[in-house]
């Protein structure tokens, strides 16, 4: 894992070194970073004195503290002190905390993606307000909820939440439980609990922060464009990590979809009402599922619907040059899908 993270910045270094004319220049914008280790010091309580410990940690996280102890860990004035006293001595010595711990002894390479990453937020957005960041460890079915769905992390004003225990590799035996399959992530979706996939998911959260999803009740072809500006965005903030760590297909996925484009478009425009609102339809092209039915159980992503959109978001920008980020998120899918012309071969 750490090998990973090494290539990112390596690639990011490159890009910058090479100076391409697509991705500013933003080493000079200043952002700091420091991610709070929440988790640490949370295990670190004195189970023979758990209020004096809860306190502390109130004092020294007193975001984190309320969130962690009601939304992630369950507990409530009534059941605090034991329900505290159970987590940690469940997790201690067990290969969820001894595999979370190796990989994440340090945060210092996260620290300098998240930093490249926000200074990109911050070249497009100056007036955005960069979160703490803070890191915790839960219970493995403690996955939080976003407009995209079920999210490893979460944002609150002034904070971002990195649920570790969703970072510690595809291979981890615990996502290969039935009990974990069946109720908290089926293996299409746990393959990408690595850590490579932790500043992708937490940007994200940034992209819907800065412009909500707005493709709720809205035509299947302008939920597609919608979500597509999601992505769109997402890669201005993080330029040089592979689409298929963006996108959450895998590499074989994204190459299907490069190599086919013009025939997943046609399939979709003669086989489908594009106006349609139907929800079941627009469930198959949109949302999290292990492929697209009607194309290739082997090779086609879920969500193909979202990089169609993705698409689309391209066209348009290369066609409207001048067009800021903001402006171009700001502008509505029916004017995007009449201007983009978008018809792949």
């Amino acid at each position: 894992m750490k090998k990973t993270s090494l290539l990112i910045l390596i690639t990011f270094s490159l890009f910058a070194c090479k100076g391409d004319k697509n991705i500013p220049d933003v080493s000079t914008i200043n952002v700091d970073i420091k991610i709070e280790r929440f988790d640490k010091d949370f295990f670190a309580i004195d189970t023979t004195n758990v209020f004096q410990g809860l306190d502390q940690l109130n004092k020294k996280y007193p975001e984190v503290t309320p969130i962690f102890l009601q939304y992630i860990l369950g507990v409530d004035s009534s059941n605090v002190e034991s329900g505290i006293k159970n987590f940690i001595r469940l997790s201690k010595g067990s290969e969820l905390y001894e595999k979370m711990n190796s990989l994440f002894k340090s945060t210092t390479e996260l620290e300098k993606e998240f930093k490249r990453a926000f200074q990109f937020v911050k070249y497009y957005f100056p007036k955005y307000l960069v979160p703490t960041i803070a890191t915790i460890a839960g219970p493995v079915d403690a996955l939080a909820q976003s407009d995209n769905g079920p999210t490893p992390d979460f944002l609150r004003p002034g904070l971002l939440g990195i649920s570790l225990q969703f970072y510690l590799g595809e291979d981890f035996a615990v996502y290969k439980d039935p009990f974990f399959i069946e109720n908290v992530a089926p293996t299409y979706r746990s393959r990408r609990f690595s850590k490579e996939y932790l500043i992708a998911d937490a940007m994200q959260l940034i992209v819907s922060d800065l412009f909500s999803d707005k493709s709720s009740g809205k035509p299947l072809i302008e939920q597609m464009v919608e979500k597509g500006k999601q992505w769109f965005l997402l890669d201005k903030f993080l330029p040089g990590i592979p689409d298929s760590i963006k996108t959450g297909y895998t590499k074989e996925q994204l190459e299907w979809c490069n190599d086919n484009e013009g025939l997943i478009w046609a399939y979709i425009v003669k086989n489908e009402n594009l106006q349609s609102l139907n929800p079941s339809v627009i469930q198959i092209y949109i949302g999290e599922s292990p492929f697209t039915q009607g194309f290739s159980p082997e090779y086609s992503p879920g969500n193909i619907g979202q990089w169609i959109g993705w698409q689309f978001i391209k066209k348009f920008a290369e066609k409207n040059p001048e067009l800021k980020p903001e402006e171009i998120m700001q502008t509505d899918a029916a004017t995007i899908i009449s201007q983009a012309k978008y018809k792949p071969k």
